[in-house]
């Protein structure tokens, strides 16, 4: 698998916020949000090669329950699966963090999926590579057959990144469509980068998702580190 990092942190996000854990970050997505704070996954993709067995002996070394596996889009590797299984077999609680336009039957604990609004869309103004990107990103962003897929047989939450008050119409359109999803499954989290972000979205944000009965998820790693790199 091409990984870009491997390391051990909490779990910022979500139903296990504040959870250590140890993060195996792919690298490569199929998607270019832009507001992506792993560009290092997706913009300029890198990374080594490195083994199932490999990365399998590396989290076990950290001594931690909780793995998450992320991106990028990790779901693009078919050797997700066999990592997967055999996190599994060691014993670890797998969460897989997804956009939900990929599908393998990769087994987890948990299935994070963050389905991507037109919010996240990359400028189509500039170069041609940024109208191939925009064009791509808009027809992939949004692929509901994959996320019936994924959410049948598998424990999930959705959490959406919230960027404006218009962004909860495409999010009530969204959810229409799964009419059984209850709202201790939804989580709002706020668009953010920085500290300064985080603490202007956060209040409305959370207002909005107690209003609505769905969850309020902040972004602990943001609030404790910033934008730092593994961490």
């Amino acid at each position: 698998m091409r990984i870009a990092e491997v390391y051990s942190s909490i779990q910022g996000e979500g139903q296990f916020a504040g959870t250590p854990s140890v993060f195996v970050r792919t690298t490569g997505c199929n998607l270019r949000c832009w507001f992506c704070d792993t560009p290092f996954t997706s913009w300029k993709p890198e990374g080594p090669h490195i083994s199932v067995a490999n990365l399998v002996q590396q989290v076990g070394a950290f001594g931690v329950e909780h793995v998450v596996l992320t991106g990028g889009e990790p779901l693009l590797q078919p050797d997700s699966v066999p990592l997967c299984e055999q996190l599994l077999a060691a014993g670890h609680f797998v969460t897989i963090e997804t956009a939900g336009t990929v599908f393998r039957p990769a087994s987890a604990n948990l299935l994070s999926i963050s389905p991507k609004l037109a919010n996240s869309s990359p400028s189509r103004v500039g170069s041609a590579a940024a109208v191939r990107w925009h064009t791509r990103h808009e027809q992939s962003r949004s692929q509901p057959d994959v996320v019936a897929r994924l959410i049948a047989t598998t424990e999930f939450q959705f959490k959406f990144v919230v960027d404006a008050p218009s962004d909860m119409v495409e999010i009530t359109a969204y959810l229409a469509a799964w009419p059984e999803v209850s709202g201790d499954r939804i989580w709002l989290m706020p668009q953010a980068r920085t500290r300064e972000e985080l603490q202007t979205n956060s209040d409305w944000i959370e207002a909005e998702a107690l209003r609505r009965g769905y969850r309020f998820s902040s972004r602990w790693q943001i609030a404790q580190f910033g934008n730092q790199r593994g961490k």
